[in-house]
Order: structure tokens, then sequence, then C-alpha cells
């Protein structure tokens, strides 16, 4: 892989900014919308609910001022996990919403207990029968919520639910990403009062209404992350543009111990791999951590690096998914329990292969990039949740790729 690339908006910020929307009672633009399967399905989900959605070449247009449904739709529910922060925005503007429990891809007990327990800690009364979650109350009051863990989906859940709360919210132990900030950051340009995001504790005082508002979202972390090491697995020399290397910093420290080099100048990257790649141990994190979202592009990668390397997975348990289409390859990987134990062979070869979930079948691409010969990849649908021109952008970096 040669050239350059320009860098999505970030699916993982889209999500949640998109089901903010239904907080205002009015119109909503947001720019750099990543065009991509999980996008539409959250539209889908939301003009279901009333909202009348524009799109232009990368903007979105959301008129929220008629919502006539609080239930989110069943089908969607199961396609895609991250529906159910939906029910925050719902909760806060119309104090009730219903829906099943949220599918997506299998990697994983993903519960979401925690956003429910934190519904409750605002008032929400919650009745769970025959499959269905129905949420309810006469008014959310502000409170005090300790997260056990921390959570993306339910600090996101809990922040849509509080913006419009009496009284002031004061949510421990959140999840860091920068997808929260952009949130923080959205909410805020609609009049919303959230200080905090970045830290361990938010602060959300309760306004009456929000407003209009215009608003860009950030590039997709995880996105350039794969690009960079679709770059080092092929032994590539690339540029990324529309980065913010500041989001990826655990991802280049992993990348420059296995010899790349790397260069940076405003919004951009570079990277440049030497004849070798050298092994290196990683265990994945909640951010500022090591992402679970890169931990099958890095064991890919890792393959074909000298020596030994393990990779410990403490996000979801079953995030190994693709393996044995690696080993298919040739690859030599055993798993343990959390670990991967990945022994660096010289190549990998060609095979038919299946992804079964989003991160996994972008790994099993970047494999196939690598072996010489032709390699069939199914189960694109999984990538294209994620990966906005996947295929065009590996072609203009040279890759030889096409979509069947």
């Amino acid at each position: 892989m040669e050239g350059e690339l320009d860098v999505s908006g970030s699916k993982n910020a889209s999500l949640p900014i998109i089901a903010a929307t239904i907080l205002n009672k009015g119109t909503t633009v947001i720019q750099n919308v990543p065009e991509i399967r999980d996008v539409k399905m959250m539209c889908s989900i939301l003009e279901s609910l009333g909202c009348k959605i524009t799109k232009e070449e990368g903007t979105l247009i959301v008129d929220a001022k008629s919502i006539i449904n609080s239930e989110i739709p069943d089908d969607l529910m199961h396609e895609m996990r991250s529906s159910v922060i939906i029910a925050g925005a719902l909760l806060g503007r119309l104090h009730e919403c219903k829906f099943t429990y949220p599918g997506g891809c299998e990697i994983g007990s993903r519960p979401i207990n925690l956003h429910l327990e934190g519904f409750k800690q605002l008032g929400v009364g919650i009745d769970e029968a025959n499959g269905f979650i129905k949420c309810e109350c006469e008014k959310l009051i502000g409170t005090e919520i300790v997260l056990d863990f921390p959570s993306v989906g339910a600090t996101e859940n809990i922040m849509l639910a509080s913006c419009l709360a009496e009284g002031t919210t004061y949510i421990k132990n959140v999840a860091r990403e920068p997808e929260i900030r952009n949130l923080q950051d959205f909410l805020n340009a609609m009049g919303a009062n959230v200080a905090g995001a970045g830290s361990n504790t938010i602060v959300i005082k309760g306004v009456k209404t929000l407003h209009d508002a215009e608003f860009s979202i950030i590039p997709d972390r995880i996105e350039a992350g794969t690009y960079l090491c679709m770059a080092a697995a092929t032994k590539g020399d690339v540029k990324l543009n529309h980065v913010n290397a500041e989001h990826l910093s655990s991802v280049i420290h992993k990348l420059k111990q296995m010899n790349c080099k790397i260069g940076f100048s405003k919004n951009s990257i570079y990277l440049k791999v030497p004849r070798e790649l050298i092994g290196t141990n990683i265990k994945t994190m909640p951010y500022p951590g090591f992402p679970t979202d890169m931990q099958s592009q890095f064991v890919t990668l890792l393959t074909l690096a000298r020596g030994t390397s393990i990779v410990v997975e403490n996000i979801f348990e079953n995030r190994y998914k693709y393996v044995n289409e690696l080993i298919k390859m040739g690859a030599n990987i055993t798993i343990e329990g959390k670990a991967a134990i990945i022994q660096g062979v010289p190549k990998l070869s060609p095979a038919n292969l299946e992804a079964k979930e989003l991160r996994g079948g972008a790994a099993l691409i970047m494999a196939a990039l690598t072996a010489e010969g032709e390699s069939k990849v199914t189960g694109i649908e999984y990538v294209e949740r994620g990966y906005e021109n996947l295929v065009k952008k590996l072609t203009i970096v040279g890759a030889k790729i096409q979509k069947a």
C-alpha cells in the first residue's frame, strides 16, 4: 500500500450524536458523517420514530420536531447494538421508550444492565416482560451514578437521558473515549450543560430545552488505525489525512515498538515500514489504553512479525473468532483463555475466508492483502457496518481488491 487516504468521520461518534438529535425539537445539521451501514440503520430508526432526515454528501439534516413513536423497531434493535442509545434520548424527550435487547456483532456478552441501572437511578421505572424492555417516568431527576465498569454505551445513554432532567447528574467511573468528548461538545452546541468528558466524572446540569445546532463529527480513530496496520502488513508507505494522532497514541506506540517509522504533520500521519516487523505484547483496556477494536488487526499484523507476541483481550470474551481463519492461511496462533500467543511466520497463504464480525472482518481483508495469490472474504456486510468505501480507498493506495 502506497499513497494518501482521507479518514472518514467516526462511526462510534456518529451513532450517539445522531441519536441525540431527538432531544432537540427542531432541526440539527451534522457534518462529516460516514456513509456506512450502521449510520443508515440509525437513520432508519429515527425515521420510524417520526424524524425527517435529509442526506447531502457527508451531511445529515435531522428534523425531530414531530416524534410520533417511542418504540424502537425490533428488527433494527437486533441488527445493531448501538441502537440502544436511542433509549436515553427518548427518555429525555418523551419520558418513555420500549425496545428489545440489542444485537450486533457476536463478540461476547455485552449486557445493558449498566444502562438500565443508570435509568433507574434517574427515576425511570423499568418493566421487562416477553422479551421487551419498557421504560417510563413522570420526570427525570438528577442524581449521582457510579458505573461498575467504564462502559461507553452506558456513559452515552445516561448522558442523553440526563440533559433535560431536573437538577444535576454526576456520572462517575465513566468511559473516557474521544467519542464521549465529541458527544459532550455536540450536546453543549444544542444548549445542554455538560462538563467533564475525558475525565473520571461527567457533570450534567439539566436544562429545560435544547435548540438547533450545526456540528462536525471527529475523524474515525479505528479506521485510521486499521489503515496503518494494513500499510504495515503490506510493507507500505502511506499518509493518512483528516486524522487526530492524539486519539491514536496507544496504537502508534505499539506500531513504533514493531519497528514502524511514523511521522506527523497537521491532521496527518505518515507510516513507513522497514524490511522487518518485530513482535510485541498488547493488552486491551478502556481508553486511553489499547482499544479492543484494534485487537484483531494487530493480531493479524503480529503473525507477520519476528518472534513471539502475546495479546490479551480484556474487554470481550469472544473476540478471537477470526483466528481460525488466519490459521487456515498459515498463521501460528494459540488461544489460551483471554490470551492469543502468536509465533511470527514469514508469510500467509491465500484462502477462502469468512468474516463474522466488523473488526475481525477488516483483519481478514488485511491478511488477504498480504497473501501471494487470490483470497475471497465473505461476510463483507459486517465490515461495511464501520468502514466507508473500504474497497475504493484500498484501491487508491494500490491494493488489488474488488467487491463481487
